[in-house]
Formats: C-alpha cells, sequence, structure tokens
C-alpha cells in the first residue's frame, strides 16, 4: 500500500479536541495525539471557577486542577524551549514544578500561560526533522542527547498521564466524567 502523501485534515470531536489522524507520517500523527491531549486537559477545565480549580483530590494529596495546567505550562516550556531550543529560559511559576498556586493566580491566567508555551512550542519545532536533537538540561540525565521525536512521545505521555489525573480530579469538583 502507498504512504499517504497527503493526510487528511483532523477533524474534530463533538466536544472540540481534534481527532489524531489515523493515517500519515509520524510528525502529523505525533503532533496530532499532543494536540489531542492538550485538547483534553482543556476540556477537563472547561466551565469550572477558579475556587473550583483549586480543589485537591483527595487527602493527603494537594493535586489540583490549576496546579496541572500550571504544571503542563512549565513542562511544554522545558521541553521545546530548553531542550529542543537550546534556550535558557526561567521557570514560569514560584515552584519549578507548576504546582504551587499563588492566589492572586486565577485559571485564565494559567491557561493563558499554557497557551503561550504551547505556542512557542510549536513556532520552535517547525523548522526541525524528528531526528534534530537537544540536551536535557538538568536532572539525573543532564546533558543527555535526545530527539525531537523522543521529545514528542514523552509529552503524549506526560499529558495523557496527567490527563488521567485530571479526569478523576475533575469528577470530584462536579461529577462530570469522561473524555
Amino acid at each position: 500500500m502507498a504512504a499517504d502523501t497527503n493526510p487528511p485534515k483532523p477533524i474534530a470531536l463533538p466536544d472540540g479536541r481534534p481527532v489524531p489522524r489515523f493515517t500519515g507520517d509520524e510528525r502529523s500523527m505525533l503532533e496530532d495525539w499532543l494536540d489531542y491531549h492538550r485538547g483534553t486537559l482543556a476540556l477537563k477545565c472547561a466551565g469550572l471557577d477558579d475556587a473550583q480549580v483549586r480543589l485537591a483530590s483527595a487527602d493527603p494529596s494537594a493535586l489540583t486542577l490549576l496546579g496541572l495546567v500550571q504544571h503542563l505550562a512549565e513542562v511544554e516550556r522545558n521541553w521545546f524551549q530548553r531542550v529542543v531550543a537550546g534556550l535558557d529560559v526561567p521557570p514560569l511559576f514560584e515552584d519549578r514544578g507548576g504546582f504551587a498556586l499563588d492566589p492572586a493566580r486565577g485559571l485564565d491566567e494559567a491557561l493563558g500561560v499554557w497557551r503561550r508555551e504551547v505556542a512557542r512550542g510549536r513556532e520552535l519545532c517547525a523548522g526541525l526533522t524528528l531526528e534534530d536533537t537537544g540536551r536535557i538540561a538538568e536532572g539525573p540525565v543532564a546533558g543527555a542527547e535526545v530527539s525531537l521525536r523522543w521529545v514528542l512521545i514523552h509529552l503524549v505521555e506526560e499529558y495523557a498521564r496527567h490527563n488521567g489525573h485530571a479526569d478523576l480530579l475533575r469528577e470530584r469538583i462536579d461529577g462530570v466524567t469522561g473524555a
């Protein structure tokens, strides 16, 4: 069977999330799956107020939807700006992991920061191939070389894991399940 050189334009689910392509090149499929998971995070926060997104999952955990949004903004910044592009950028939030909540920062602000980080990551990766590499900036494997392919796969995994947390948090907040 011949390779699909012109994959169909992605379609959206009724809730607005993009459906990842069923066929196409590897890069498009990885980016589609990442966009699907990004859309899932946004969906989990939709319709909630600032007090609701600050509700912790269950004792003793302090995990919140607001903390997850902030964390994933930091994740986007770390992997695309620091690792892939090699930029020396400061953390976005007081807590480098992004989980700590500032009483003055609400969901709209955190989602805005997250969306800007997503856009910046797309911009930085636009001219790269899956084989292009960056270096892990810090941590137990600091200096390790990683490909853009590895980073995209890791981000799909990171979002999928945290969207499971978001699913449980949302159900605790108002009973909404699914997606």
